[in-house]
């Protein structure tokens, strides 16, 4: 069976959110979607200040595991147009696994959340893309078949290049059933290229 592990940081549960739709739609493809996060890097008493999101279930990932998964989807939110720094930091450590090619011809996906519709989804895209393919990974994105990318009824997230969501300037906006629909699609769409892949 195809393994998919669904790799996120959230700081607020947006990402976390949309994390748990792409796993909806991997096992809707018939795989296996694992779910698990990123270490948090910022210290426990600024996080609570900050209110944080501290108490999410995935379990925390180790940088070893990443060969054993047939697909890699990660789910970051923008720092300042870029993935976030814990994510950076995890792929930062696997530069033993970078070495034996153990990534190579995997397949590689992106998600993202912005506070603003124009706040860096396409570039924290890219920045994680660009991580993947240095390793070697497969890119897949989120095809113009989701339509619900397009719609101008609605303000929405979601480009060719990965589902996203737009959470606000305070965090208030929860992802839109739009917005998980698409990384639902996303999911599926990932479990079924890896799937192929496999042989």
């Amino acid at each position: 069976m195809t393994k998919v592990l669904i790799l996120y940081y959230s700081t607020y549960g947006h990402i976390e959110t949309m994390a748990y739709a792409v796993a909806e739609g991997v096992r809707q493809a018939g795989a296996e979607a694992v779910v698990k996060r990123v270490p948090e890097t910022v210290p426990r008493e600024i996080a609570e200040r900050a209110h944080f999101k501290l108490n999410q279930s995935a379990p925390v990932a180790t940088v070893e595991e990443l060969a054993e998964y047939d697909a890699i989807v990660l789910g970051v939110p923008t720092r300042f147009g870029r993935m976030a720094s814990q994510m950076t930091a995890f792929w930062d450590a696997a530069g033993a696994l970078w070495a034996k090619g153990a990534l190579v011809g995997k397949v590689g996906s992106v998600f993202t959340s912005t506070a603003t519709q124009h706040g860096g989804q396409e570039t924290t895209l890219f920045s994680a893309i660009t991580n993947l393919m240095h390793f070697g990974l497969v890119i897949v994105g989120l095809p113009y078949s989701f339509e619900g990318q397009t719609t101008i009824e609605e303000i929405t997230g979601g480009a060719p290049y990965g589902a996203t969501t737009i959470a606000g300037g305070q965090g208030q906006r929860q992802p839109s059933e739009n917005e998980l629909a698409g990384a639902r699609f996303q999911g599926r769409h990932v479990a079924q290229i890896a799937a192929k892949l496999r042989g």
